[in-house]
């Protein structure tokens, strides 16, 4: 019975743990889009972009915080070994004992008068109950409330706080638009070269085909083996660029599921067919002939944030000749209070600093904040400068790059017609392997070229799509 049950769970655990690396390694089928969502989700880049806006907004609460009420709270423990005493001293008495003065007590006999019978009266001084100036041991609680009423520093400061957060905003969205292009660029490379893998399998096939046929020809002696050697050597050639493919492709899936946050064990499939023709031509020239609005590019708005960092500086280094003002309420509660207890309980009062004299330390400050912002405008008026002619010359090469992907379609299209009709040539005898081969690698380079100058149009594209921050829109 034992060992029935046994078995049964150990079959339940397999078919569970089956059942997870199934799932596992269920294939995720995605387009650009539903790559660019998850990227935006999961991307790490864009996970600390995130993290940083949400401290930016903790920072921004702690310095407003610092000019709201603050409550503090202190308590203290004391021992004194000695507690020092006051005495105010006692009464005079009259009587017929004499008592020696003591200077500490101030008590003893201060007068003395004789009597006709002989007898002496003494008027004495008697000391006071002595009463001590403190507790041995005491123990006291203080709360102290504290407002600032009026600081330069907190004012700018809660300016500053508002141009920091919107530095982290824009340098989450430079940050997004960073993960679009490199993802994007990736699925792109992984299109092209699944393509090429499809194209060089087929080509491989008819390569086997016409291989088959000739080896025939070639035992019937209608052809030499030389014939058939070289086209082993064609079919060789097309294998180690298929494998040569495979290799990029592993490596280009690893990179994409990294940009995705995915696990390395997880499968996934593009479900986007590469994009080219008609669809490639029309996209691009709808970017060629878009007109750059700077005030859209994140480079931009990071360098008006950065000269309005320099404009809070020097508002900053301003502030510093103003005064400071705070007000305060203590109240102090002791367990045990003295017989003579001068500290008061409650106060209230205003602190004032007033900045008088620096050696001119605050005006060297000052001046250099005002270099600095005239440096951050110049920086501004270049970036400006810069930007607009990088859009000019993306546009531009963007228009290169679709010339050469045209040039490039025809050509791959003209070499496929002469690569099949040297095939049908070499099939029938008029044509020798060597034609077969020469058409064969002009093929194989004009359909690399082809490929590779898509990926160069995508990849311009990318890049003015990022510089204009346009139909960047990743959300769901």
């Amino acid at each position: 019975m034992f060992r029935k049950q046994t078995q049964f769970y150990l079959l339940a655990v397999m078919l569970f743990f089956g059942t997870f690396i199934s799932n596992a390694q269920e294939t995720v089928k995605l387009t650009l889009q539903d790559a660019l969502i998850m990227a935006s989700k999961n991307n790490t880049n864009i996970l600390n972009s995130d993290l940083d806006l949400k401290i930016a907004q903790k920072k921004v609460w702690e310095t407003i915080a610092n000019g709201l009420p603050q409550i503090s709270g202190k308590g203290s423990y004391s021992h004194i070994f000695k507690v020092p005493t006051l005495s105010f001293g006692g009464r005079t008495v009259l009587s017929n004992e004499e008592v020696p003065w003591d200077p500490t007590t101030q008590s003893g006999t201060m007068s003395s008068l004789e009597l006709m019978s002989g007898e002496s009266i003494f008027l004495n001084s008697e000391a006071g109950t002595p009463i001590e100036l403190g507790l041995k041991n005491n123990t006291t609680f203080d709360l102290t409330l504290s407002q600032l009423i009026f600081s330069g520093s907190y004012i700018v400061g809660l300016q500053a706080t508002k141009v920091y957060y919107g530095l982290t905003q824009q340098t989450a969205e430079k940050t997004r638009l960073e993960v679009i292009e490199t993802v994007t660029n990736t699925y792109t490379m992984i299109q092209m070269a699944e393509e090429s893998k499809n194209i060089l399998s087929q080509n491989l096939e008819n390569i086997n085909k016409t291989l088959y046929e000739i080896t025939e020809m070639n035992k019937q002696g209608f052809l030499e083996k030389t014939d058939v050697d070289q086209l082993e050597v064609t079919a060789n050639t097309i294998r180690n660029a298929m494998n040569q493919i495979e290799s990029n492709l592993n490596m280009a899936y690893r990179l994409l599921k990294i940009q995705l946050g995915m696990e390395d064990l997880q499968k996934i499939e593009l479900a986007d067919a590469l994009e080219s023709g008609e669809s490639l031509t029309k996209s691009s020239l709808e970017l060629m002939t878009e007109t750059f609005n700077i005030e859209q590019n994140v480079d931009y708005q990071l360098i008006q944030t950065s000269e309005k960092a320099a404009k809070l500086d020097l508002d900053l280094a301003k502030s510093n000749f103003l005064p400071t003002i705070a007000g305060f309420y203590n109240h102090t509660e002791k367990l045990k209070a003295p017989a003579f207890d001068f500290a008061p309980k409650d106060m209230i009062g205003i602190n004032l600093s007033l900045p008088i004299f620096s050696s001119g330390q605050r005006m060297s400050v000052l001046s250099q904040k005002r270099l600095a912002l005239e440096k951050a405008k110049n920086t501004r008026s270049l970036v400006s400068s810069s930007l607009m002619m990088q859009a000019s010359q993306y546009q531009s090469d963007l228009k290169l790059k679709m010339e050469h992907f045209q040039n490039q379609k025809k050509s791959k299209e003209l070499s496929d017609v002469i690569y099949q009709r040297t095939l049908e040539k070499y099939k029938q005898g008029m044509a020798s392997s060597m034609d077969l081969m020469t058409s064969q690698n002009q093929y194989l380079s004009n359909l690399t070229n082809y490929y590779q100058s898509i990926y160069e149009v995508i990849g311009a594209k990318s890049k003015l799509g990022k510089l204009f921050n346009i139909n960047q829109d990743i959300t769901n």
